[in-house]
């Protein structure tokens, strides 16, 4: 069945994704403009809905509006250096760091061919904290710069989102590697045309844009955050330590599994397209990041949780990010070894539990297997549910003065919700029984033993 999509010249199943091509469309008009509304309430509006004034009319409203953006977010050259500098590094990085091969998934439309990935994103990660805080100490370039230019930066990060998904659309078209084509312009561009768009036969674009340009900026945020504290308070307030370690984990969580992420289903299935380019690009790093915003545009005095409160939400976090690592490791684990490649993580932080020997599956027709043992034994989507309990942690952790903070949590919330039904129906469809198996045998979506 898989086969038969990648080798169908008009795979016709994208054209009713998210709400189609109107739905398409509209996410790429409203969703710059949301992320602009954000900024301007978080920066000028003291974290609030930006809203009239009394007397003001809505005319002068969004004249306002538009004057903010205009002179507080223009994509002036300071942030296109700094915003493109950053990306060509990692682009460099990613060719020139040690780093490991390891191949992925055969892929049908080439013929069975696997293709070769390589990951080094872990020591591209360590390499630029040092790098990042050599320049902020040395005075070449403060971090903190990132927050002060922080509407600049967002301006050129939508526009490099536009400028590279029109880029990737065009491209495929003209060297014909383009993939399930629906012949609709918007859902083609949306969903993207090529599926493995490379540089120099090494860099690969999708897994470059998955790790290394949102979880990267996300936690130098914080860091610039934590910086910019020290330097006007004297001192970094624990939430922010908070934030700096929570993004520490998570970025560096997905640099160490690099290699592991090449079997999932956006390296596999999914195309290179506008969703994954300006998400990765601009919506996930300068939009999840309005806890580190609030943070950033607040003292302490105004944020700061009980001591208590701070110390339980950590141990929590950590007990959860164990529970999110080693059940991503344990499935990303299974399927490598599925195809005889034994690759257990030992990067720090490592975690034994996060390769099961012998675990026990579920066989189907297809001639693989369902892993229905550790984590997986004890909820399908285990993972989602960590990775929501991270987002309510982002949120909490500045209280609740400001809903832009919690932005995160209450879109991931909307999203997983959909990409499980959406996962739910396609296992359904390619396992059949065997799914329904699994499903029988472990009746919990999200949490054990509760839902």
């Amino acid at each position: 069945m898989e086969a038969e999509k990648f080798f169908s010249p008009k795979d016709k199943s994208g054209l009713h994704e998210f709400g189609g091509a109107i739905g398409m469309g509209s996410m790429m008009v409203c969703f710059p403009a949301l992320m602009y509304y954000m900024w301007i309430g978080a920066t000028f509006y003291d974290g609030k809905f930006p809203t009239p004034t009394e007397g003001q009319s809505y005319g002068d409203f969004f004249g306002h509006m538009w004057y903010l953006v205009k002179t507080e977010a223009f994509p002036n050259n300071k942030a296109w250096q700094i915003y493109w500098f950053f990306g060509l590094t990692q682009m460099a990085f990613y060719m020139f760091m040690p780093g490991v091969y390891r191949k992925g998934k055969a892929l049908p439309h080439l013929g069975g061919k696997q293709l070769d990935y390589y990951c080094s994103a872990m020591w591209s990660f360590y390499s630029s904290i040092v790098i990042m805080l050599t320049l902020h100490f040395t005075g070449v370039f403060k971090l903190y710069t990132l927050i002060d230019e922080f509407g600049h930066i967002m301006s050129v990060a939508i526009l490099s989102g536009f400028l590279c998904s029109t880029i990737a659309y065009v491209s495929a078209r003209v060297r014909g590697a383009t993939v399930r084509m629906t012949d609709n312009l918007i859902v083609d561009f949306f969903l993207g045309s090529e599926l493995n768009p490379r540089l120099f036969g090494i860099l690969d674009f999708k897994m470059f844009l998955e790790v290394r340009i949102p979880w990267f900026i996300l936690f130098f945020l914080s860091l610039g955050t934590c910086l910019k504290q020290y330097e006007q308070y004297g001192y970094v307030s624990l939430e922010a330590i908070f934030l700096l370690f929570a993004h520490y984990l998570y970025a560096g969580a997905c640099a160490k599994g690099e290699h592991l992420i090449i079997t999932t289903w956006d390296m596999y299935y999914e195309k290179l397209g506008f969703m994954l380019i300006f998400w990765n690009m601009a919506g996930v790093p300068l939009s999840y990041c309005h806890c580190t915003l609030y943070i950033a545009n607040h003292h302490p005095s105004e944020y700061g949780m009980p001591t208590w409160f701070t110390a339980l939400l950590t141990v929590t976090y950590l007990y959860v990010y164990y529970i999110w690592d080693t059940t991503n490791s344990q499935k990303n684990q299974f399927r490598q070894e599925e195809r005889g490649v034994v690759d257990e993580r030992t990067t720090f932080p490592y975690f034994k539990y996060g390769r099961i020997a012998n675990p026990k599956t579920i066989q189907t027709s297809h001639g693989n297997k369902i892993l229905a043992d550790g984590w997986y034994g004890k909820a399908r989507k285990i993972h989602y549910t960590c990775d929501l309990f991270f987002a309510i942690s982002w949120g909490l952790i500045t209280g609740f003065k400001s809903p832009f903070p919690w932005f995160y949590s209450v879109f991931f919330a909307g999203m997983i919700i959909h990409r499980a039904l959406r996962d739910i129906e396609k296992c359904r469809e390619k396992y059949g029984e065997a799914w329904k198996e699994y499903e029988r045998q472990v009746p919990y979506l999200f949490i054990p033993y509760v839902f």
